[in-house]
């Protein structure tokens, strides 16, 4: 076998040729798409190709739809969201792989290499999206969300409350072939039992009382779209057996209606409940659930990818300041440990909501452990406080190393700088409620320098006065 690696990181590309070689493949080199071309068109038995997104003079995504790589091909990318999976697969790679990536999943990809039979279409316009992560969790779902996305495969989303599983829904709707149709999202809890039937399946006029002219259920609106059932394991036993006859047949009747109607909807479902759970107290159809449970999708909670977190705070943050039209607080590091070590009971949709309130509580130009502390109502901070400044600084600077992976380091000297200067400005104007005289004196800077500083960074004294 024959392997091309195309990376413009030497270190990236050592260590997967060091990989690739003990396992008995020849191996091929490039920097970029230029040198990846012609090492193709001199080399036709070429088995597989390891290609980085971002190279020099091009882009791998681009490079992979162009259709020149013949040989099944596993993306390289720092990115993180599911958009970004979704697309990889859509475009035909068969894997990608999230920096910094494990050695021992090459050894497998390895080892399942087979031809790319055909492309998958191209990727549709979709809304930005939230479902981002660097933890094995996510990057694990995002490829069963990559896989699937395309087909019409009933999909089954578990997950605690907050875990936004209406968001990955939505998602998989929008990258389906469905994604310019109708998608129409209906939570059967939040409807009572004796009008949920309706919801769901229209009904002629005169069904019931109060039924004064004909109405389309969900299932009509949906046709050729995507029906998102929310928090299914809360549907009445009636209904769960109706619900499995529109299954398998493909046809819904109104309420009052003696016609059914031929619908062609994808669906999606989701719980938070543990579905076998109520199977075995017969509160859930069995054949229900193998219906809905064709491709199984769980979303794990918050604090079992703590990894994930800071990059959500900064996210969520930058997205409430452009929300709410404010000037961007800077998320001090040990805010972030503070985030990060929280249990987060309502997920992501907890994390939003203190990411607002920090965005417009916060007094000063930075978000400092105090202020989260704060917001999750005075969570103790003792251990952060047994910690040294040396080992906080040791310890994000080791978190920044690891997240860059096999990158280089550029400028590594004048970034800890970048990144220690503004908060070290922000707390001294703080504690010396922005009399710049007495922060000069206090960091040993004179009163020029401080002010220039000040402006670099772009933070305003006005806020400490």
């Amino acid at each position: 076998m024959k392997a091309l690696i195309v990376d413009d990181d030497e270190g990236i590309r050592w260590i997967l040729d060091k990989v690739l070689r003990e396992e008995g493949l020849e191996v091929l080199q490039a920097g970029a798409i230029a040198e990846a071309k012609t090492a193709l068109a001199s080399h036709h038995d070429i088995d597989m190709v390891f290609l980085d997104v971002y190279l020099p003079d091009g882009n791998g995504m681009d490079f992979l739809s162009a259709g020149v790589i013949q040989a099944p091909v596993v993306l390289l990318t720092a990115e993180t969201t599911f958009g970004h999976a979704a697309e990889a697969y859509r475009l035909g790679a068969m894997e990608y792989l999230p920096k910094p990536f494990d050695l021992d999943e090459v050894r497998q990809l390895v080892q399942r290499v087979r031809p790319v039979q055909e492309k998958a279409p191209p990727k549709p316009e979709v809304r930005e999206e939230l479902i981002i992560g660097r933890s094995q969790a996510m990057q694990d779902m995002f490829r069963t969300l990559g896989r699937v996305a395309t087909s019409d495969l009933t999909v089954l989303i578990t997950g605690e409350s907050g875990t936004g599983k209406e968001m990955v829904a939505r998602t998989l709707h929008d990258r389906s072939q469905r994604g310019d149709k109708a998608f129409i999202a209906i939570n059967t809890a939040a409807i009572p039992a004796d009008l949920l039937e309706s919801e769901l399946f229209g009904h002629e006029k005169g069904a019931f009382t109060g039924a004064d002219k004909t109405r389309e259920g969900r299932f009509e609106q949906a046709d050729g779209g995507t029906l998102f059932l929310d928090e299914i394991g809360d549907m009445p036993a009636a209904l769960q057996a109706k619900l499995l006859r529109v299954l398998e047949e493909g046809r819904v009747q109104r309420v009052g209606g003696s016609q059914s109607k031929v619908v062609n909807v994808r669906l999606l479902a989701a719980t938070h409940q543990h579905l076998q759970e109520k199977i075995s107290k017969g509160e859930f159809r069995e054949d229900l659930y193998y219906r809905l449970n064709v491709i199984p999708v769980h979303i794990p909670p918050l604090r079992e990818r703590r990894d994930d977190i800071p990059e959500l705070a900064v996210h969520l943050l930058d997205e409430a300041v452009e929300e709410l039209g404010m000037n961007a607080p800077i998320l001090l590091d040990d805010a972030i440990d503070l985030l990060s070590r929280h249990d987060w009971p309502g997920n992501v949709r907890e994390l939003k909501n203190v990411m607002r309130r920090l965005a417009v509580l916060t007094p000063g130009a930075s978000i400092t452990l105090s202020d989260v502390a704060l917001a999750l109502g005075n969570v103790s901070n003792r251990h952060h406080q047994e910690e040294t400044l040396g080992e906080a600084v040791t310890r994000c600077t080791r978190n920044y190393l690891h997240q860059l992976g096999y990158a280089k380091a550029v400028n590594l000297h004048q970034y800890m700088l970048e990144q220690t200067e503004p908060p070290l400005l922000v707390l001294a104007m703080e504690r010396c409620h922005g009399n710049q005289l007495k922060v000069a004196d206090m960091l040993g800077l004179n009163r020029n320098t401080v002010r220039k500083l000040l402006r670099k960074y772009e933070i305003d004294p006005q806020y400490f006065r």
